[in-house]
């Protein structure tokens, strides 16, 4: 817009250099310039329809009337006339007016009796302007919404993990609470008959409460038995909905449940804060068998204050994940490459180098869980 203004300015101080009519030159251009702002901006179509209507007739009286005064010279800011009832009003009614916009830029110099290449030259001119605004401004409504559409995504994923989390807290410790309160309400009236009897119920409770724990970490650290395959499809859905190109290659068959486990929170945990914290357009997740060895890549090309910035020991993010793969003999690394796309790569053994049972959490996981009864 700057550089059409420029441009416009010069040729009417090319033809009219006396000072007056250059100084109303840049006065209409800078109305212009502030109109055309206004009807680009990304809510301009949420005004209501009298203020576009005046609006658009303002620019309509600085579009044709300085054409008396300046001549030839400004039939430039036709085009911008043209893309902002393109903006502004409904589809067909748009259109119809784009082209008599277009029309009147053929008339104009054709009663100034112009020939037809400077006809032709003003009529496409207009019309080729008015497109082009047009098409930068849809474009940059498009990316706000785009970029609205992932901070929605992100609260999203947010809330349902909130909605998990008290799930898995009401499925898993309300029964054992419950028994709790039942055996501890049954030891106080045996405790003076029934010593004997109190003290296998308070045995009970003990093994209650100790259940208890175990669940609460589970539900804490997250961890349940999860599949890869599962995840990568679910990740491919989610960057699809996004708008965002995503190559996945997740083909490792059956793997141990600890590792499958590790890695499909890796890839959950790495795409949720890719989405969350850079501008990726394009993502690469694979995954691959590597002697005794599996290896589980994510590549996207946002690189912004991204996933990478978050401390290795801070507990959250990708320290997190550090933690878990340690936990089974595994790794973690991020990175910047040559191409200045951002890499995530976790190396876990095929069989985890830790006993089974604490390999993923301080306490047994849910899969594993006995209920005792009362």
């Amino acid at each position: 817009m700057t550089c059409y203004a420029v441009i416009s300015l010069l040729n009417v101080r090319a033809v009219h250099p006396d000072r007056p009519t250059f100084l109303a030159c840049c006065a209409c251009l800078a109305v212009l310039f502030v109109l055309q702002m206004k009807h680009s901006a990304p809510g301009a179509r949420l005004a209501s329809r009298r203020s576009r209507a005046m609006t658009l007739s303002a620019q309509a009286l600085m579009t044709y009337l300085p054409l008396t005064l300046f001549g030839w010279e400004w039939g430039g800011m036709a085009g911008f006339l043209a893309a902002s009832v393109l903006l502004l009003t409904p589809l067909w009614v748009g259109w119809v007016l784009y082209l008599a916009i277009t029309l009147s830029m053929i008339a104009y110099p054709v009663a100034l009796g112009m020939g037809a290449n400077d006809t032709a030259y003003f009529a496409i001119a207009t019309a080729l302007t008015g497109l082009v605004i047009y098409g930068l401004s849809t474009l940059s409504r498009l990316i706000v919404a785009l970029f609205a559409a992932r901070k929605e995504l992100a609260r999203v994923a947010v809330s349902n993990e909130r909605l998990r989390f008290a799930q898995d807290l009401h499925d898993l410790l309300g029964y054992s609470l419950s028994a709790i309160t039942l055996k501890s309400e049954l030891t106080a009236r045996l405790i003076t008959t029934y010593p004997e009897r109190a003290q296998e119920e308070v045995a009970g409770v003990l093994d209650l409460s100790r259940q208890a724990l175990a669940d609460v970490r589970t539900v804490a650290s997250g961890y349940r038995d999860m599949s890869l395959s599962t995840e990568a499809r679910s990740a491919r859905a989610i960057l699809t909905a996004a708008d965002i190109t995503a190559e996945v290659d997740v083909t490792l068959g059956a793997l141990d449940p600890d590792i499958d486990t590790v890695l499909a929170t890796v890839l959950r945990e790495g795409v949720t804060n890719a989405l969350r914290h850079s501008t990726m357009r394009h993502c690469t997740i694979r995954a691959t068998r590597e002697g005794a060895h599996v290896s589980l890549s994510l590549v996207n090309d946002g690189v912004g204050r991204g996933p990478q910035a978050v401390a290795p020991d801070s507990g959250n993010g990708l320290g997190n994940l550090r933690l878990r793969l340690a936990a089974v003999g595994g790794h973690l690394t991020s990175d910047i490459d040559d191409e200045g796309n951002f890499r995530l790569t976790a190396v876990a053994p095929l069989v985890p180098e830790v006993p089974h049972e604490s390999a993923l959490a301080p306490g047994p996981r849910f899969a594993g869980r006995t209920n005792a009864t009362v």
